[in-house]
């Protein structure tokens, strides 16, 4: 990732309904969002909500696809992963133990469901 793209992803996450945004499509993968329920769920117009995604849409960090009458958007968490690796490749200075708490904290929020055993 070259350093004007990674600027423009994090200004495109800068605004506070745009984050917001992102946030609600990446708690709604794999499937997304349709527009119009991104913008009820955000509680913003759907004109307004229009031009944010479309920013997202530029700095890559969603993508769309038409589902008949509905446009529905996705997070690409390729592209935000990208950004992250960007922010953090040169972290620790070659000392894996000062971006530890970093990947703990990404693995335990990441780490899948256990599901609950019936019990007899």
């Amino acid at each position: 990732m070259e350093t004007e793209e990674a600027v423009l992803a994090l200004a495109a996450l800068s605004q506070p309904t745009r984050l917001e945004a992102f946030r609600a499509l990446v708690r709604h993968e794999p499937e997304g969002l349709a527009a119009g329920d991104l913008a009820r769920l955000l509680e913003v117009p759907q004109n307004t909500l229009s031009a944010h995604l479309s920013i997202l849409s530029r700095a890559r960090l969603v993508c769309s696809e038409r589902h008949s009458r509905s446009i529905i958007y996705r997070a690409n968490l390729g592209e935000f992963r990208d950004i992250a690796v960007f922010l953090l490749r040169d972290c620790c200075g070659g000392r894996p133990e000062v971006c530890e708490p970093v990947v703990e904290t990404l693995q335990s929020c990441c780490a899948p469901k256990r599901k609950e055993k019936a019990r007899a």
